[in-house]
């Protein structure tokens, strides 16, 4: 299922490069982690990683053919990822923040829901389906299976990325309470997330570039 070794390792490094620069999921994570703390930002790394897991089981089973051939189906999913960004911001805004002087509440979000916020905030980027749909099948053998071998390697690739999304998660939990010390209210964390989701659906919404 998997390329001989030369290409295996062109492979990983190229997962490598991609897994590291900053995308929405990368985004989203940091906010959550500066936000809530590494507890909801590790929730947010698996529900990423199980959304993009479903992006490669897409584009395995074709769904980045349609995508590709239909502007409206692609649009649709678009926007609704757009759109459901903007609303995760949104409500950031208008989170209440705990009292300054009592003990931090930052992560009395329930980790459920913030695993599922990660998922579909992953699985609602049709640009991750036709990201796998372009790049993996540069490694594959065209004489294979191709849905195993597709599995395999967004397998690889995700294990990748989300190694790399969990020191993102641990570089921001130490700035965060550096962060912390600096703001007269953690409210302005709250809104520095809001405005990092509601950002992220703008651009999202109007980018054409994959992006993981």
């Amino acid at each position: 299922m998997l390329p001989e070794s030369p290409l295996l390792l062109a492979f990983v490094g190229a997962s490598l490069l991609l897994a590291i620069t900053p995308g929405p999921a990368v985004v989203y994570i940091v906010a959550r982690t500066l936000a809530q703390g590494r507890a909801c930002g590790l929730s947010s790394v698996a529900g990423v990683a199980l959304g993009n897991l479903a992006n490669a089981l897409a584009a395995a089973l074709g769904l980045a053919a349609l995508f590709a051939v239909s502007a409206v189906a692609f649009t649709a999913v678009k926007w609704a990822g757009a759109a459901y960004l903007v609303y995760l911001g949104v409500r950031m805004w208008r989170t209440a923040s705990p009292d300054a002087h009592t003990a931090p509440q930052v992560s009395a979000q329930p980790l459920r829901r913030v695993f599922r916020d990660g998922f579909l905030v992953a699985m609602l980027n049709p640009k991750t389906t036709l990201f796998f749909a372009a790049f993996l099948p540069q490694f594959m053998d065209s004489h294979g299976n191709a849905l195993m071998q597709t599995l395999a390697l967004a397998g690889v690739f995700i294990a990748i990325a989300a190694c790399t999304d969990v020191i993102y998660v641990l570089t921001a939990n130490l700035v965060a309470p550096r962060l912390g010390r600096v703001a007269r209210h953690s409210l302005w964390g709250n809104r520095l997330a809001g405005t990092s989701f509601i950002g992220l659906g703008l651009l999202t919404a109007m980018g054409t570039r994959p992006s993981r």
